[in-house]
């Protein structure tokens, strides 16, 4: 559905003009500063009890009233949803409207730009979505959320939506047998009562709300161990305790380390993993990451090893630099993907990084067979439908492998260093991130990005070589025989193995018009040509020689 517009013409203008989809009502005159939410869970019922209470900053002085997310109950959602009791502003109530998923608070007056004004909404009701109550796969009664991409709505009153940041609190009342992990650093944990015992986390970082988290279960809890200072946790079910504790061993610390060295300083308090019912591979929420409950066995499979490796890259992309909208997610999923193989090369050899980047170039042609009209980039936003699907993720990771590769190495190294630098703990946009990459290399990289992430188009060449014994020559002959037309400029490299000679001749061309003609000296007819060699351009090659 599409939400009730309350922003003016004049901020409606300047997001047309950056080219924003206007899904979702961004208000950019407020600021959540914090959110502190105190909420009460039971084991005798679904329906949760909540009090928010969040500091707005108003950067505009004609405010009268602030929107807020909340799903509210309704007879389609069986009677599911949030009912709001009441809005308190410094002791008094406001009015307000809880209606088409949102609450429209009314201040009364109009508010004083450059101030903080602490709102407490009181709620309670039965999540439709966004907190998973239920069995785990043991049969024991668990709370975990799930908030991506625009489910924190379902159970917390918040700005859902990337473009806002905020530190939080979550402030937990329940029944005594539970553990709970959230975000950030404990504050405390104190039995109030023999029913009851409160658990207070605190995050000083600010995320975006679909990165809150919160997990309440019969946890065993280990700390692993520290980085720079910051504990390393494992938070699993009792009945998995020793399976889980060695299959969280590692290689997180290695993993905190090379992303360190790599990009930048790692943004939160700690980090825990945590087995989870609510996700069946990895949630990447800040500090706190969720891992599906089936993947813990004890064997230290490769493919908890994996989704380990890419949520916690996600800590420094998606987390840490945020996506401003979703038409840009691929800054998160595509970036995670790369990281991930970066960090597989430096731990377990060039060869399984190819292995891999092969694998995802085959998913990545394989999709474009059933779909040729999917962008990277494009309108996107979870009120209109999926905001990601596998090409975030697999075209996005080799867009980063084929920028590494037209950089070199030490320069694409640098510019990520610098971008993350420049945009830690803030929002970015795929322009932020070529203009800290053109700032770094000198070359203009707008074209590469604009073929490779605006365009659906598919790159397809064919071509062959052939020996001419009399020039002493092989000559290649290429073509750009791609489904739409649009003809890519790229470099291609290929590579001649010549009889007699250990080290194989090694030469890049510039691929620009459709079809093409390279003379390549060689003293006698090649063993061997090969285009592309080593895994750089994401094309479906057919080449061969005559």
């Amino acid at each position: 559905m599409r939400y009730i517009r309350i922003v003016s013409a004049a901020l409606f203008l300047l997001a047309s003009l950056h080219g924003f989809a206007d899904d979702y009502p961004r208000n950019y005159s407020i600021d959540i500063i914090h959110y502190a939410f105190e909420l009460k869970l039971f084991d005798n019922t679904d329906e949760i009890s909540g009090q928010a209470t969040i500091s707005v900053l108003f950067k505009a002085d004609d405010i009268r009233q602030v929107r807020l997310d909340l799903v509210n109950k309704t007879e389609q959602r069986s009677g599911k949803g949030m009912v709001v009791e009441s809005v308190i502003l410094n002791g008094s109530n406001l009015e307000f409207k809880h209606q088409d998923d949102a609450i429209f608070i009314q201040l009364g007056k109009t508010a004083e730009k450059n101030k903080i004004y602490k709102f407490v909404i009181l709620y309670k009701g039965i999540p439709a979505g966004g907190l998973k109550i239920g069995p785990t796969k043991y049969g024991d009664r668990a709370f975990f959320c799930e908030n991506w991409p625009n489910n924190a709505r379902h159970w917390l009153p918040t700005v859902d939506h990337p473009y806002d940041k905020a530190t939080s609190e979550f402030i937990v009342t329940a029944p005594v047998k539970y553990k709970v992990i959230s975000n950030g650093l404990l504050q405390e944990e104190s039995q109030i009562n023999k029913e009851f015992k409160l658990t207070h986390w605190k995050q000083s970082v600010p995320v975006s709300c679909w990165l809150f988290v919160l997990g309440v279960a019969e946890f065993a809890v280990q700390h692993a161990g520290q980085f720079d200072g910051k504990s390393i946790q494992s938070w699993v079910y009792p009945q998995d305790r020793e399976a889980g504790f060695y299959d969280f061993a590692n290689p997180s610390k290695q993993v905190l380390q090379f992303y360190t060295d790599y990009v930048g300083p790692y943004a939160y308090e700690k980090l825990a993993n945590v087995q989870s019912h609510s996700v069946s591979g990895g949630m990447e929420t800040s500090s706190a990451i969720f891992y599906g409950e089936k993947l813990i066995n004890g064997k230290g499979d490769i493919r908890l090893r994996n989704v380990l490796i890419h949520e916690i890259a996600h800590q420094w992309f998606g987390n840490a630099v945020t996506e401003t909208t979703w038409d840009d997610a691929w800054l998160s999923e595509g970036f995670a993907t790369y990281f991930t193989l970066l960090f597989q090369e430096y731990a377990y050899g060039h060869d399984e990084y190819v292995e891999y980047l092969k694998k995802d170039r085959k998913t990545v042609l394989d999709f474009y067979q059933k779909d040729p009209t999917y962008k990277i980039i494009d309108d996107r936003s979870p009120e209109k439908g999926q905001v990601t699907n596998l090409m975030t993720y697999r075209k996005g990771s080799w867009v980063l492998h084929m920028l590494r590769e037209r950089m070199g190495y030490d320069h694409f190294r640098k510019g990520v260093q610098a971008y993350y630098a420049k945009y830690m703990n803030a929002n970015a946009t795929t322009a932020d991130f070529i203009a800290e990459m053109e700032n770094v290399s000198g070359q203009n990289l707008k074209p590469f990005f604009n073929q490779w992430l605006n365009r659906s188009d598919v790159l397809r060449i064919t071509g062959d070589w052939s020996y001419d014994a009399k020039a002493k020559q092989v000559v290649v002959h290429l073509t750009q025989a791609n489904p739409s037309g649009f003809l890519f400029e790229t470099p291609v490299e290929i590579q001649v193995y010549e009889d007699g000679v250990r080290t194989p001749q090694s030469l890049k061309f510039d691929l620009t018009t459709q079809t093409v003609e390279y003379k390549i000296p060689c003293s006698n007819k090649p063993a061997l040509v090969l285009l592309d060699p080593r895994t750089v351009l994401l094309a479906d090659i057919d080449f061969k020689g005559k």
